[in-house]
């Protein structure tokens, strides 16, 4: 800054002291509050008196471990899809094949799977038995099971529904339900009943497509 006038001298000094009481009176400030800080550390220290540090005993802490959460309206959404979309009124008559044994084959299907099926060339992967459930927790449960197995990349399973003998009149109910929302699902390809030392009357075999997770 150049200077110029007298007046621009004096200009210039007056800034500069005022400047200098400013910063005086911040450490100023700055000293009586690392004062009072002290006074109270020593009050602190007179009204609790000696203290001993905690001697870290070496516990670990526990790992919590985050729980997901369940999908319970996705459940029961695809359970309302489940059961709006089985139906026990689907007519499967024209669409099994009334041999000695029931069995199903979708469209392009040949004989010789069936065959195969009924030989058990197809190992078993896995199973459900839906003996003891109510119609609609048979038909949810069976629906899940389908479409859970076809996800998994299973090729075939075993669904075991009983043969009736404790039904009123002896009559096979949950078996025929069960042939009905099996014909249904998109991911079965065919089915036969199983082979006595698999189930017998009381099981089906079930082939599912290729495709799945």
């Amino acid at each position: 800054m150049k200077v110029n006038t007298l007046a621009d001298l004096k200009a210039l000094k007056r800034a500069m002291a005022e400047r200098a009481a400013a910063e005086a009176v911040q450490r100023e400030a700055l000293r009586q509050a690392e004062l009072r800080r002290e006074r109270e550390r020593r009050l602190f220290a007179l009204a609790v008196g000696p203290v001993q540090a905690i001697v870290d005993p070496g516990r670990i802490a526990p790992r919590v471990v985050p729980v997901e959460p369940l999908p319970v309206q996705r459940q029961r959404d695809e359970a309302s899809v489940m059961r709006e979309a089985l139906s026990d009124e689907f007519d499967i008559e024209t669409l099994l094949h009334t041999d000695e044994m029931l069995s199903y084959r979708c469209p392009g299907i040949g004989p010789d799977v069936m065959r195969k099926l009924r030989e058990g060339s197809w190992s078993i992967q896995r199973q459900i038995d839906l003996h003891g459930l109510r119609t609609d927790e048979a038909r949810e449960a069976l629906g899940r099971f389908i479409r859970e197995a076809h996800q998994q990349g299973l090729r075939c399973v075993r669904v075991v529904h009983g043969k009736g003998l404790g039904s009123p009149g002896r009559t096979p109910v949950l078996k025929n339900r069960v042939l009905r929302w099996l014909v249904q699902k998109s991911e079965v390809m065919a089915f036969v009943q199983a082979r006595p030392a698999e189930g017998g009357a009381g099981a089906l075999v079930v082939l599912l497509r290729s495709g799945g997770a």
